[in-house]
């Protein structure tokens, strides 16, 4: 089998066999931990902690010994999934062996004493656990079909148990469920077996799984159906989740023409989506956002095109935006169909075919401010349209429109422009006033609707307010020493600050 190039599987390579496989199969093992934790206390954010670790951290060091050590440990011999776990771990390559001088020795000393493991409760939780680290690998060394036939597994098992305490890991099951079935062209076979759990997370996600299904196979009508009659709490949701959504719903607007709604959802999911990692999903609702806009009549700013990240990636669209600015119809053509591959392997290509229209406005403003009268042959060479009449038609359905402020003399064949109306008499500037304030009204309550109270924050807050409340000048500025029950307060509230600190810790790594 060829060496894989993925991310995700190359980069545990680096590292010496046995030290990697030692190492991450103790992470995992941490991990497992904390997930008997998160049962035992019904706290899910202990779930949640585990699952960081391991897309943030352990994820890049999967390989074959380290699954296999993992389910050694952890599984009993007569367990019946250690064996079906085993068949699937065996279809994974074998690492490469790359050790260095520097790393012999202390690859030796972690073999020569090993640690003694604890045996771990092998809870609902940490099976599912194991199958869903099982499958991620098969995923990522794109062995689709195995890992279509492990996450099937996965789900049944899932699905045999109602525990609250799944939640966190049951939408991520879900996801690498319909993913390796995307990935071995069986998506419409998952559809209707597809069920919703009662939890929030779970539930938005596959919403999610629901619709990329759907647009996946042009199925528009059926999506705009399933997103008009589904609600997602956004309060109680990731913001992966959330951003996801709107993109969906992002993209059902703008192919049913409604661009306005359209792009409020796309910018809502550019905003949504983490700033420093997720570029795929980025480039991805940039490209979409970037015709929405162009559709809409505006020109995006050259500032989208030169952000980090994205600047390769929307380099055909650049050039789009670039003839639709200055109305070239003929530099329109030939931009479409010099990226025509890249346009439809991103799934744009239907709205960019709208673009023509757009085009020719852009040139007739541009005709309409320039020129105080001219002939319509004029027009139809300078728009590079086909003929006379043509051109008439166009030009008249856009004074009708008013995309321009002009009249058209038949007899002539002229184009008289009107003159300009200055646009503060007219009530342009208070809408864009009121877009821009309702903008700001609507990030303030959502900022405020995304603020957390757990309930013992004010004991962890008590002795900074005491601090602050106080009046003595001396102790503001610490010129007398704390007393020891006071250091002790101390200590225990800037402890609880920093768990609670750690539990939002890396939440943007695991889009």
């Amino acid at each position: 089998m060829a060496t894989n190039t993925d991310t995700a599987s190359t980069s545990s390579t680096s590292q010496p066999k046995g030290l990697t496989a030692d190492l991450t199969s103790g992470e995992i093992k941490e991990q497992i931990l904390e997930i008997n934790k998160s049962v035992v206390s019904k706290e899910p954010r202990h779930s949640a902690r585990a699952l960081r670790k391991f897309f943030t951290k352990t994820r890049r060091h999967i390989n074959r010994n380290v699954l296999t050590a993992t389910v050694d440990e952890v599984l009993a011999n007569e367990n019946e999934l250690k064996a079906k776990l085993h068949s699937y771990v065996s279809k994974l390559p074998e690492p490469m062996e790359t050790v260095s001088e520097e790393t012999k020795p202390a690859a030796a000393a972690k073999t020569e004493e090993p640690a003694a493991a604890a045996p771990l409760p092998l809870q609902p939780e940490v099976e599912i656990y194991l199958r869903l680290v099982t499958t991620i690998a098969l995923v990522d060394n794109k062995l689709f079909d195995e890992a279509a036939a492990c996450s099937t597994d996965m789900i049944k098992s899932l699905q045999t148990y109602n525990r609250r305490t799944l939640n966190p890991l049951a939408a991520r099951a879900f996801f690498y469920y319909s993913l390796a079935h995307e990935h071995c062209n069986r998506l419409a076979e998952i559809r209707p077996t597809s069920s919703l759990r009662h939890d929030d997370e779970t539930h938005a996600t596959i919403l999610n799984l629901l619709l990329r299904n759907y647009l996946h196979f042009g199925l528009y009508d059926q999506a705009d159906k399933l997103q008009a009659k589904s609600v997602i709490k956004e309060d109680s949701v990731s913001s992966n989740q959330l951003a996801r959504f709107r993109y969906y719903q992002g993209r059902i607007k703008g192919m049913q023409l409604d661009y306005t709604g359209a792009y409020t959802y796309l910018q809502e999911a550019i905003r949504r989506a983490p700033s420093n990692c997720a570029t795929g999903f980025r480039v991805t609702v940039h490209k979409v956002a970037v015709i929405v806009q162009l559709l809409m009549g505006e020109i995006p700013e050259r500032s989208v095109f030169r952000t980090s990240g994205l600047k390769v990636a929307l380099r055909p669209y650049l050039k789009l935006t670039q003839a639709v600015r200055v109305g070239d119809l003929s530099a329109f053509h030939e931009v479409v169909k010099t990226f025509g591959d890249v346009f439809r392997a991103d799934k744009t290509y239907t709205l960019i075919q709208r673009l023509r229209h757009n085009v020719i406005k852009t040139g007739l403003r541009k005709i309409n401010v320039s020129y105080s009268r001219i002939r319509l042959a004029d027009v139809c060479d300078k728009l590079r349209l086909d003929n006379v009449e043509d051109a008439e038609f166009i030009v008249a359905k856009a004074i009708r429109d008013q995309v321009i402020d002009a009249t058209l003399d038949h007899e002539a064949g002229t184009l008289r422009s009107k003159e300009l109306i200055d646009v503060y008499s007219t009530t342009e500037p208070m809408e864009a006033y009121h877009a821009r304030i309702s903008f700001c009204l609507k990030m303030h309550n959502e900022a405020v609707r995304a603020m957390r109270y757990p309930p013992n924050m004010p004991k962890a807050f008590s002795w900074a307010v005491k601090m602050v409340l106080t009046s003595s000048v001396d102790r503001l500025h610490q010129t007398s020493p704390l007393s020891e029950e006071e250091q002790k307060e101390k200590r225990e509230a800037e402890s609880e600050i920093l768990e609670k600190v750690q539990d939002e810790d890396d939440d943007d790594e695991e889009f």
